[in-house]
């Protein structure tokens, strides 16, 4: 496939982008998301913060390194514009990064000015971190797309596919469920950390709720390992490529996750978890891309041979 300057700069952006996630996760794991006070887009009423301490440090590098993905999406948007006609794949992937990447800031932006970080133990922060990471996936979706179809992808067919459409629908939404769920047993265990003995009902709850995470991650697991072995969601060797890797990856979690859990919940292992996490959910769009881009071959019915005595 070739991929063009426009498509090697819309894969820049997508790489930029997961490393501006992993170094979000390094804010939460660290409790740093009040580094800048309750103040944003400035911290602590500073544009840039004087002497600042390492907490203060790691919130304004991520709320930096988040600007600059702000400004390489909207260049994204402004070059597609220049480059594709009008009603392209690529313009309408880009616009849609466009608004998900402002909805994204909305959502960090709300976290600090409503006081939603460090140890505050209300139920919207609860609310709101599984919303985040959600909204996170199709960011990067969108970017995934915009570069796929920019590097020659083939559009998606949705009519026409049959119960594979809706197989990879599950897939996905297991993949979002899991993705909700580890947003939320981490925040718990960040708090029940911090606070010691001293946490209220709600982390209390949380804590409790710690095996929903890896219950829902194995049945998704399981499910898109089954997906894989469909001889109708990999009709060629492109799809079966991305089966592999989706099937790789997932073992990849569990592994990683069992690891996570067995020492404690180390900063390398969070980031490592969640980084996967991002590659399984691309890895999985490309493969539900490469399928979809083709028409389920309809049923045929084979025809009565005639008899011989028919024939007489």
């Amino acid at each position: 496939m070739a991929v063009n300057r426009f498509g090697k700069y819309a894969w820049g952006v997508l790489a930029f982008n997961l490393l501006v996630i992993v170094w979000g996760a390094v804010v939460s794991a660290t409790g740093s998301g009040a580094g800048c006070g309750e103040h944003w887009p400035t911290c602590n009423g500073e544009v840039i913060p004087m002497a600042p301490a390492v907490e203060t440090l790691i919130e304004f590098s991520h709320r930096a390194t988040s600007g600059i993905a702000l400004l390489l999406v909207f260049g994204m948007a402004i070059w597609a514009f220049r480059a594709y006609p009008a009603g392209h794949l690529v313009r309408k992937a880009a616009v849609a990064s466009v608004v998900v990447i402002i909805v994204e800031s909305l959502l960090g932006a709300s976290l600090v000015l409503f006081g939603w970080t460090a140890l505050d133990t209300s139920a919207m922060r609860v609310v709101i971190q599984p919303i985040h990471m959600l909204n996170t996936l199709i960011l990067i979706g969108t970017i995934l797309f915009t570069a796929w179809w920019a590097s020659g992808g083939p559009p998606v067919q949705l009519r026409g596919q049959g119960r594979r459409l809706w197989w990879f629908v599950l897939g996905g939404l297991g993949i979002w469920l899991t993705s909700a769920t580890g947003a939320v047993i981490s925040l718990g265990d960040l708090l029940a950390i911090r606070l010691g003995e001293n946490y209220n009902e709600l982390v209390t709850l949380l804590v409790q709720l710690r095996l929903g995470h890896p219950a829902v991650s194995i049945l998704a697991g399981l499910f898109l390992l089954w997906l894989a072995l469909r001889p109708d969601t990999t009709p060629t060797p492109l799809a079966q490529r991305f089966a592999r890797a989706v099937s790789g990856l997932v073992v990849a979690q569990w592994a990683v996750g069992l690891t996570n859990v067995v020492l404690r919940v180390p900063l390398w292992t969070q980031l490592l978890h969640l980084f996967l996490a991002d590659l399984l959910w691309l890895a999985t769009l490309l493969w539900a891309a490469t399928v979809l881009a083709h028409r389920e071959a309809p049923a045929v019915t084979p025809h009565p041979v005639p008899s011989a005595a028919s024939t007489d």
